[in-house]
């Protein structure tokens, strides 16, 4: 996905699971934002920070939705946790972070694997992506700020 592209539709399934429509958010900025696990400490510090910065993001007409391939049991805890004030999606099939382009091969001390690129989507009122932070973008610990600065 790149900017101008439409976002799609069906985004996945809740930590209720209940099915997230991008249509839900019509009229507000989506931050679609992708992670690589629960409760890891730069996730955690991701997350955190959206938390902290969360009612200043609503004030200026955004949503946040965070992405992951943790299951909605895994999200339940996490959100308990940190006290998170946002809809977690349990993206367990892979589909959403495939058809996002955020789904590829990683290394940790020269071990390769599978996983997902942390990677934020800002989407606007009408559902087209207009701003996309990769993975060095993104500074964990003060995400919310810099998605205040937009």
């Amino acid at each position: 996905m790149n900017v101008g592209d439409k976002a799609p539709e069906v985004l996945g399934m809740d930590e209720n699971g209940g099915q997230v429509l991008l249509s839900r958010f019509r009229g507000r900025k989506l931050v679609l934002y992708f992670y690589p696990k629960d409760n890891t400490s730069g996730c955690t510090a991701e997350a955190c920070s959206l938390r902290d910065n969360y009612q200043a993001l609503q004030e200026k007409g955004y949503e946040v939705v965070g992405v992951s391939v943790d299951g909605a049991e895994s999200h339940k805890k996490f959100i308990a946790k940190h006290e998170l004030p946002f809809t977690l999606i349990a993206d367990t099939d892979k589909k959403l972070v495939s058809e996002m382009g955020v789904w590829g091969e990683k290394s940790m001390y020269g071990r390769k694997y599978m996983g997902t690129f942390r990677t934020t989507f800002v989407i606007d009122e009408n559902g087209v992506i207009e701003k996309i932070f990769l993975p060095k973008e993104i500074k964990t610990k003060t995400h919310g700020e810099q998605l205040l600065a937009l």
